[in-house]
């Protein structure tokens, strides 16, 4: 199944409407079941039901968050699509905790049969905390 460009407009935009609503389910829909993921620190994730189990700790402890999409591109002939993204969430960090903590980053998707098969996602190393900016460092 090849998309049109619209079609894939539309999924994006319900995909992501999933994701703001905070809709787990939702959001694997749009998932393919052979998806390969790249987390922005490098992790790799196959298959759908490992993505699931992958991410349901983050919507669990992420409660509230909101991506706002900033620019968006896709490509109907190669069937990809690149999404540039600002997530806003209350912290859960200690010393800001319920400050508004903001990332920013990109997402390089590719579809297949109308889903996800491919997404790999790449974030600023340093997020704002309500005034401060804080270092992610990685171990």
């Amino acid at each position: 199944m090849i998309l049109t460009k619209a079609e894939i407009i539309k999924h994006f935009s319900r995909w992501l409407t999933a994701w703001n609503e905070h809709n787990l389910s939702g959001v694997l829909d749009f998932i393919h079941e052979d998806i390969l993921f790249e987390n922005w620190d490098g992790n790799l994730i196959t298959g759908k039901e490992a993505l699931k189990m992958a991410w349901l700790p983050w919507f669990i402890r992420h409660g509230n968050f909101k991506f706002f999409l900033e620019d968006f591109f896709c490509d109907e002939q190669q069937q990809k699509l690149t999404f540039q993204w600002r997530l806003e969430w209350p912290s859960i960090e200690t010393k800001f905790r319920n400050e508004k903590e903001i990332r920013r980053g990109v997402d390089i998707m590719q579809l297949k049969e109308g889903k996800v098969i491919k997404k790999i996602t790449y974030s600023k190393t340093a997020i704002q905390v309500g005034t401060a900016m804080v270092e992610m460092r990685m171990l």
